[in-house]
């Protein structure tokens, strides 16, 4: 089962490092992962997706809430909460009839274009995974020339936060 895992984690030198370290050593994948600091400078919101039968899971989580680093945790799977992720994607557009298909895709997606040359665009693209692999599809696979990800990223629905 696919699980989302986010954390609080101190904002030092290293803490990704040993988080990451914890499942490298297990054998434990980790699908995506993504880290950025909070509204508070000293911590760091880390949200990690990984596949894993529930005693896996737990298991990770025991031993992930053991490191120092690491403030709160949470499992959003066990609830209601709010999935995304970023992509930039840029593609050929050197003839117009690219250019209008590319337009076309894009508005059905509500994607964006963020960058144009003479030959190519670089469009940005936010939703589910399953949202922008969608998009990757729909393009002609020649006419893509570099995909960039970010990685999930999840919030709690409502007035559940990870917070302090």
């Amino acid at each position: 089962m696919r699980h989302i895992i986010s954390l609080l984690v101190e904002n030092e030198a290293g803490a990704l490092s040993r988080i990451s370290g914890l499942f490298s050593a297990r054998g434990y994948n980790i699908d995506s992962l993504t880290v950025a600091s909070t509204e508070d400078p000293t911590l760091s919101r880390m949200t990690i997706v990984s596949v894993g039968s529930d005693r896996i899971i737990e298991q990770i989580t025991k031993q992930l809430n053991k490191l120092v680093d690491v403030v709160k945790l949470q499992d959003f799977t066990e609830g209601n909460y709010i999935e995304r992720e970023m992509m930039f994607i840029k593609v050929k557009a050197q003839s117009e009839p690219q250019r209008a298909e590319v337009h076309r895709l894009s508005g059905i997606f509500r994607a964006r274009v963020v960058d144009v040359s003479e030959t190519t665009f670089c469009i940005e693209l936010t939703g589910s995974g399953d949202k922008l692999d969608a998009y990757i599809n729909a393009l002609q696979e020649n006419d893509v020339i570099e995909v960039v990800r970010s990685g999930s990223m999840g919030i709690l629905r409502g007035e559940k936060a990870l917070t302090l």
